[in-house]
Formats: structure tokens, sequence, C-alpha cells
């Protein structure tokens, strides 16, 4: 069985999706530690020949003893009405936009209080738009002890992984010899971005999925993927 695992992500890029894609099971790393100026909580858009952050305003009193599923959103910050009106401006003229702009003006109208919830709300409906099938769990579902790379493979002794995905900065950390060990496989990923049509300007990579999902809508996973 193929493992894998990141942490909730606001509005992911496309490496995460093709990490999710090839593996058997995704797990959800809502027990890590909080970290600020991460993904966690915001993303990149396109806007014209550049790009622009869209970010989640959090509670952060206290946020470094806190893990990632205890934290809370500022809702004091009108940021939901932001977000929606800076994705439709700036998506409103792309070939799928009438396919996906009905999901984020339900998104925004709700009320969110964790950003972990948020997050996995996003995830889960960009999996079911992608057809990606993968099984997801949480972290905070399962019980695993450990830091980094004993972790992670304490969470592959768990679930009866013979292999686990990293990304590409896990060979930062990871152990390896303690993975052959138990012998389990390892695999870094190396996510090569591929190049696809965009409405305006010039081609800028590593946004969210959002920008592929809005120009290329039913062909996003093959090119994700790079298939196509």
């Amino acid at each position: 069985m193929i493992l894998t695992a990141h942490q909730p992500v606001y509005l992911p890029w496309l490496g995460l999706f093709d990490k999710i894609a090839k593996a058997d099971v995704f797990v959800i790393f809502d027990t890590v530690q909080y970290l600020p100026k991460d993904w966690m909580n915001r993303n990149k858009i396109k806007i014209k020949d550049d790009y622009t952050y869209l970010s989640v305003p959090i509670l952060d009193k206290g946020y470094l003893k806190k893990k990632i599923y205890e934290i809370k959103i500022n809702n004091q910050v009108n940021w939901k009405k932001k977000h929606f009106k800076t994705i439709y401006n700036n998506y409103k003229k792309s070939k799928y936009f009438d396919k996906y702009i009905h999901f984020f003006e339900n998104l925004y109208s709700k009320e969110w209080e964790f950003l972990c919830d948020l997050n996995t709300y996003i995830l889960e409906f960009f999996l079911q738009e992608l057809r990606i099938k993968t099984k997801i769990l949480k972290a905070s579902e399962i019980n695993i002890k450990g830091k980094k790379s004993d972790l992670i493979l304490d969470m592959c002794k768990k679930l009866n992984a013979n292999c686990f995905i990293f990304g590409e900065q896990g060979k930062n950390y990871a152990e390896v010899d303690k993975f052959k060990k138990c012998k389990i496989n390892i695999i870094f990923q190396k996510y090569e971005h591929p190049i696809y049509n965009q409405i305006q300007g010039n081609f800028i990579s590593h946004l969210s999925i959002i920008d592929l999902l809005f120009n290329c809508g039913d062909k996003s996973l093959k090119i994700l993927l790079n298939k196509i």
C-alpha cells in the first residue's frame, strides 16, 4: 500500500494533487504545529501578468502551542468577500468559469470557525472534481507518535504501508535507513510543473489548483499528471 501525507493547505497547488493521485491513502497531517507564512492559510492565484496571495486570517494568540486542527479563523476580518471577489474578477473570462464559480460562491457563504475544516472541505471538493479516488484519513484519527521522519515511519507501520511518498523537501529530514530496516520503500517527489493555457498574460506556474481548473476543466487531472 502506497501512503503519503501533508498538512491541510488552503487552495493547494498542483503538486499536492500529483502526490495524492499516486497514493492509495492520503493522511491530512492536522496534528502538527501550525506554521505562519506557510501554505496552511494562503495560496496564489493569477492576476494578469502577476499573481496575488489569498490569505485566511487566523486568531494567532498562542498559535505556537497549538496543533493545526486547533487553529481558528479570525472572522472579524471580512476575508471571504475579498477572496470571492478576487477569484470572480480574475477568472470570469476563463473557459470553465461557470462550472466552478458556484462552488466558491457557496464556500464563502458558509461560516468557518476552524482553518482545518475549511481546508479539508476544499480539498475534498477538488479531489472529487479531479476524480482522484485516494482514501483520505486525518492524523488526529490515528494514534501516531514521534516527530518528522519518526512520525511518518510510525504512521506507515500503523497503516501497514510498504511505500511512502515524501515531498521533495523530505530529503532534508527523512532517515532513509530506518525505513529500509522496516522494509518500507520511500519515494521523493520531484514534480515537473506542466505548462497549460491561461486566460491572460504570460504563463505563471505554482499557483493554486483553481487556476488549472478554471482554465482547463475536465482535462485538469491529465495535465497535472503530465499526461497531456
